[in-house]
């Protein structure tokens, strides 16, 4: 594998990314950048030293698995009532939407949220370093 510095962080939003824009990973510098609507894609524009591999497109997670991050993180939370109403919010029209709405009326579930969510986005980030044959610089 090919070691990268790259701004962990940065690639755990792309890849949680809920708006219009897209991102890609700069294959030689490590960083990522957004593109956003009627914007060219990264390297379109280049009139010299065109590299169409230079530049790698960061797919955010689906619909389906954001939702399912969201249930496993569920069935770590031990209060009854944000249980039942964060499940029920994630039955319904506009999941992830109503998830985080109804996650502002509990202030430790939703703490305990973050944290859970902040360690899955790291582990899908490296999980997709290593599907392309990358990996995190040390440094």
């Amino acid at each position: 594998m090919r070691p990268l510095t790259i701004d962990l962080h940065r690639l755990e939003y792309a890849l949680d990314n809920q708006d219009a824009s897209e991102h890609y990973l700069d294959l030689e510098s490590g960083n990522i950048r957004a593109v956003f609507p009627g914007d060219p894609a990264p390297g379109v524009n280049e009139k010299y030293d065109v590299q169409d591999d230079r530049y790698l497109h960061i797919e955010p997670l689906g619909l389906a698995q954001s939702i399912a991050m969201r249930e496993a993180f569920l069935f770590t939370l031990n209060d009854p009532n944000a249980h039942a109403l964060l499940s029920s919010a994630l039955q319904g029209r506009k999941p992830l939407r109503n998830f985080d709405f109804k996650l502002e009326d509990f202030p430790q579930a939703r703490q305990a949220w973050l944290d859970y969510q902040t360690v899955q986005l790291r582990d899908y980030a490296i999980t997709w370093l290593q599907e392309n044959g990358l990996e995190a610089s040390k440094r």
